[in-house]
């Protein structure tokens, strides 16, 4: 099993919940021209193509990529970063990203690079995880706290920007119109077992150290783990995000 293949267990299920409001205002105004960035393992990518949408899905990691390829060979794939996009000015008639913009290091000028591959009238959509409310991976870091394992976790850059107000700010600072931010809520009904060994296997900067500890303390993180996420096993865990939408 490689680290997509597991984070399209783990992450990319959980992901799942928010493609279908993403792509509301794409499929609402007939986009045809529609860009999947961050695809991951493609679960927007795919919900597009049901909907008749020319898909275009770009990616930084090629493990990605080469399994979105694999599943899905009516979109175009291209590897790219933002705030870099291979594409010509105006080039997309949408752009959906899901749980991108929380990662890129620069937020605006990643904002910036977006509203120039979107033509005029064109609409974006991104998503973004509210983190005080985001049970399905707190309880990781809080059980690697209480197994007492020295852990410094990745920086968030994008915490300067992650209210509704900020990024609403953000995006009309890039040139968008209409910007407005809604809140998703719902229930992640998994079996705690799968969720723990696709989470550590996904690897990634903040849990995949857990794989790389000795296995008598990773199986003292695990022993927590399941103790802090067993009273969410019937009703599943409560989870938060915002989506934000936009036009240029």
């Amino acid at each position: 099993m490689t680290n997509a293949e597991a984070y399209d267990r783990g992450f990319a299920h959980l992901s799942s919940h928010t493609v279908a409001p993403l792509l509301a205002v794409a499929r609402d105004n007939l986009a045809p021209r529609l860009l999947d960035v961050g695809c991951g393992t493609g679960v927007v990518t795919a919900a597009a193509l049901a909907l008749g949408a020319e898909v275009t899905a770009v990616d930084a990691d090629p493990v990605m990529l080469e399994l979105t390829a694999r599943r899905h060979p009516y979109a175009t794939i291209r590897q790219a970063t933002l705030p870099e996009l291979p594409f010509d000015t105006g080039h997309f008639d949408a752009i959906a990203g899901n749980f991108v913009i929380n990662h890129v290091p620069d937020t605006a000028a990643a904002l910036a690079e977006l509203h120039r591959v979107l033509r005029p009238g064109g609409t974006l959509a991104l998503t973004w995880w509210k983190s005080d409310e985001m049970t399905a991976t707190s309880v990781f870091t809080e059980a690697i706290a209480a197994a007492e394992i020295p852990y410094e976790p990745p920086p968030r850059p994008f915490t300067a920007h992650d209210t509704p107000q900020r990024f609403t700010e953000l995006l009309t600072r890039a040139g968008f119109s209409d910007a407005a931010v809604d809140t998703v809520r719902w229930r992640h009904q998994v079996d705690l077992e799968s969720w723990w060994t696709n989470i550590v296997q996904s690897g990634g900067a903040r849990f995949g150290m857990i794989g790389c500890l000795p296995p008598e303390t990773a199986a003292r993180v695990r022993a927590h783990y399941l103790r802090l996420a067993t009273p969410y096993a019937r009703e599943g865990f409560p989870v938060c995000a915002y989506l934000a939408r936009a036009t240029r």
